[in-house]
């Protein structure tokens, strides 16, 4: 044991909210990726948002047809946080395929692989009259095809190409 005393170990503050629950301020790429401090990011998806299902489905889709899956599951996570615990399958299940293409669009094919899997998993415990117009069962042969397929194992594809469509034509 040294007889000098240690010096305090300096780390950064970390950024909290009101309660106390960590944040994370630094800035994200457009899959979420962090970025160095001061770096220009894309703005994150404000959390708690009340939405309908409806604004919930179309701003996801719209996300994921930008190319921004990472924050097209922020969406999803506060709808499935925000929603009648029924419906959690359902909600569940698309933000985990929104974080299936974020890992695939980031060359993680293992990951993407998984969360695919997982989300397509909840996607059929949904209740078929808590759906809100998703096409589960187009998303679950999209996300079957995905998995399977060889556009995960020949590189990052982008993201905006693996986008899917959430709500059937017309909903």
């Amino acid at each position: 044991m040294s007889e000098y005393p240690r010096p305090p170990e300096r780390r950064p503050r970390r950024d909290r909210d009101e309660a106390g629950r960590a944040r994370n301020a630094r800035p994200r790429d457009g899959l979420g990726r962090p970025l160095p401090y001061g770096a220009p990011g894309v703005a994150r998806q404000p959390e708690g948002v009340p939405r309908t299902p409806a604004q919930a489905l179309a701003e996801a889709q719209r996300l994921l047809d930008d190319g921004m899956p990472f924050h097209a599951h922020e969406v999803l996570e506060d709808a499935w946080k925000g929603r009648p615990a029924a419906e959690e399958p359902l909600w569940r299940g698309l933000a985990q395929l929104a974080v299936g293409i974020t890992h695939a669009a980031r060359g993680n094919a293992t990951g993407a692989r998984s969360l695919l899997r997982r989300g397509a998993a909840n996607l059929g415990r949904s209740a078929p009259d808590a759906r809100h117009g998703v096409d589960v069962e187009e998303l679950l042969r999209w996300s079957e095809r995905l998995a399977d397929g060889p556009e995960l194992a020949t590189g990052p594809p982008r993201a905006a190409d693996l986008a899917p469509r959430i709500t059937a034509r017309g909903s």
